[in-house]
């Protein structure tokens, strides 16, 4: 019987190729667009073109409110308690793989299909589903995918991520998709621009508040014009002059502070991790050995993890720099994802 899957369309071309590949593999499918915010429009022409160049049905959801709770609302929170968040990961989690997958397997589909870098198998000796890294470690998507469990891994195909990118454009191209050529997204789609802090504050109502800024045994330094106009290891645009180059080390939202140093003080072996999901289902009953990364653009490293639950701490071998509350931290066996979780210090 032949198989049915709701594609999560974008209107970019790897959610577009998806969508093709799977039709080349005798799937039936049919397209699927998440409206989240304003200015969505060209995205919707896009889908709808390749939608109907492909002779599928393509359904648009009204998401918005959904949205702006799950994932604006708290990246807001989030930088006013002095963190940086990642609303990709707060996107997926919330909208992607929990509305969306949801409504797709009430519709009667059997799979969601996502154009992500990244892969899903399956351990027969197990009989667990997994998350693998895409074959294109250059666009590797794994990390941001972390919280997908079981049940969501069983009902989820991921064929871009069995590509890398520049065939997944020959593929569009020669498929006649108009949006083939179409650059990828770089900025956090509710911040066009990149200028979070205005956002904060025109969405948000945050009122920034000056604080000081101090080094490690408390001595002030100079003023901040708030804590979420930072970052951690940040070494630009803080104008403070103290005689050398300093770094943001660490903000503490409790008493408003920003503490400055030097580029060695951005590095540690250790932190804390909550809200942690197991790929596998269970959290493992003893420290083990693997490689993590806390950002989506490093390389991981060696380190042991020592798991309690759904929290955890994570040493490394080597120092790492610029660890950052709020991003996350996520775990690997390999090709396989083991879990992560969201940094807390």
């Amino acid at each position: 019987m032949e198989k049915k899957v709701l594609v999560a369309m974008s209107g970019g071309v790897d959610s577009s190729a998806a969508a093709l590949l799977l039709q080349k593999q005798g799937y039936c499918c049919d397209g699927a667009l998440l409206q989240l915010y304003r200015g969505e429009e060209s995205a919707v022409r896009s889908a709808r073109s390749v939608a109907d160049g492909l002779g599928m049905k393509l359904y648009v959801f009204d998401e918005g409110e959904r949205f702006r709770t799950c994932v604006m609302d708290r990246f807001v929170s989030e930088y006013c308690a002095g963190r940086t968040p990642n609303p990709c990961i707060d996107c997926n989690r919330c909208l992607k793989f929990g509305a969306l997958l949801s409504r797709a397997l009430e519709m009667g589909y059997d799979y969601l299909a996502t154009g992500h870098y990244a892969r899903v198998g399956f351990d027969a000796e197990t009989g667990r589903y997994q998350l693998l890294r895409g074959r294109d470690r250059s666009k590797d998507q794994s990390y941001v995918l972390y919280q997908l469990t079981q049940q969501q891994l069983a009902h989820l195909l991921l064929p871009v991520g069995e590509f890398d990118k520049p065939t997944v454009r020959q593929q569009a191209q020669e498929a006649g998709l108009e949006n083939a050529d179409r650059p990828d997204s770089q900025d956090i789609c509710f911040v066009p621009d990149g200028d979070y802090v205005s956002f904060l504050q025109s969405y948000g109502g945050v009122a920034l508040q000056p604080g000081d800024f101090v080094d490690k045994s408390g001595a002030v330094l100079g003023r901040h014009r708030g804590l979420p106009c930072y970052t951690t290891g940040q070494g630009k645009g803080l104008g403070v002059s103290v005689g050398r180059h300093v770094y943001v080390v660490r903000k503490d939202a409790r008493s408003n502070t920003i503490v400055l140093g030097d580029n060695e003080d951005l590095f540690t072996d250790t932190l804390t991790a909550h809200r942690v999901n197991w790929i596998a289902g269970e959290c493992p009953a003893d420290a083990f050995r693997c490689t993590a990364k806390t950002r989506y653009s490093q390389r991981e490293a060696l380190c042991t993890v020592i798991p309690h639950g759904d929290e955890m701490q994570v040493v490394f071998d080597e120092p790492q720099r610029a660890i950052t509350a709020g991003q996350a931290v996520v775990l690997y066996d390999g090709e396989a994802v083991i879990g992560g979780g969201t940094i807390t210090e």
